[in-house]
């Protein structure tokens, strides 16, 4: 079969082994290429790349995927907090193949019903969407907060998608037209620096990003960390410390009484059917591979979500 991989500092597709293994066969319809994709490519990854991904099942009912595979039995897993598990937990994509290919064989835990009505040529879409809801979760949003949103990539819309649907009113702050556009059609309006905002919420991950984010938020309000930082994190910590910011990180998702945020990102897309025609910008086929990742890394083209097609 078809998949992409990593190679001199890119990306090929290639003829690789079909998936063996225990699991469920998924036969990927959507693929969508994350900022990590493109921060892991130059590592070499030995695996096929792809974490936002659905598909068919064997039998042809449409899927996303939670792409985790965790031990199920530790502290964590047994708590719901499955994306602290101490055996990793395993990413699709970064530690095992993942859905830049044909065909995928992920757990059955991993599998993500669809609602009626969304197209699984979106529903890679549900795995950045449960970024968000987890963060809105582990933020406590109750919908009377005002809101600010620091960077307009695929995490900072899917932020302003979940942050409104708390009903509360927010913000965003973007770099390029494009992203400011796309925050305007999902209910986000424009950055007031002279009104402090209860909650900031940092979706770009750089020295700058945090820098305006804990400008804007009011004194005691608190800042949420969406993004990854991959080049180290350097707070301001006069400002962070004087206004007595609480700070609450978010990473991936997980499960609560209430059902797993990939269930909640799911059943989010289905009732805002703007989200996906909002976000995803461009569609490419798995051959195109190469060209897709080019217009990924390249938002002055318009590029917010790029999905590969198999």
């Amino acid at each position: 079969m078809r998949a992409v991989r990593c190679a001199d500092g890119g990306v090929v597709v290639t003829d690789v082994p079909g998936p063996t293994g225990d699991g469920v066969e998924i036969r990927v319809r959507s693929s969508g290429i994350c900022g990590s994709d493109l921060h892991l490519v130059p590592w070499g990854l030995t695996a096929t790349l792809g974490h936002e991904f659905a598909g068919l099942l064997p039998d042809g009912t449409p899927v996303a995927v939670e792409p985790l595979a965790s031990c199920g039995t530790c502290a964590y897993c047994s708590s719901g907090r499955y994306n602290h598990c101490v055996t990793g937990p395993s990413i699709f994509g970064v530690g095992r193949d993942g859905g830049m290919a044909q065909r995928v064989v992920v757990p059955a835990s991993a599998i993500v019903p669809l609602p009626a009505g969304v197209p699984v040529g979106d529903a890679c879409l549900v795995e950045p969407l449960a970024i968000a809801v987890h963060g809105v979760r582990r933020a406590a949003l109750t919908g009377k907060e005002r809101i600010a949103v620091v960077g307009g990539g695929t995490i900072g819309l899917t932020a302003v998608a979940a942050a409104r649907a708390t009903g509360a009113r927010l913000d965003l702050a973007a770099r390029h037209d494009s992203q400011r556009e796309a925050g305007a059609r999902l209910g986000a309006g424009e950055i007031d620096e002279d009104e402090p905002y209860d909650v900031v919420i940092d979706a770009a991950g750089t020295t700058t990003s945090l820098e305006q984010a804990v400008g804007l938020v009011r004194s005691c309000g608190t800042l949420l960390i969406l993004a990854t930082f991959w080049e180290g994190m350097s707070l301001p910590g006069v400002t962070l410390c004087m206004k007595e910011v609480d700070v609450i990180p978010a990473s991936l998702y997980g499960r609560t009484a209430a059902g797993r945020d990939v269930d909640a990102a799911a059943a989010l897309l289905a009732s805002h059917r703007e989200i996906a025609t909002t976000i995803i910008t461009h569609r490419f086929p798995l051959e195109a591979a190469p060209e897709a990742f080019r217009v990924a890394a390249d938002r002055k083209e318009g590029a917010i979500k790029v999905v590969l097609e198999p």
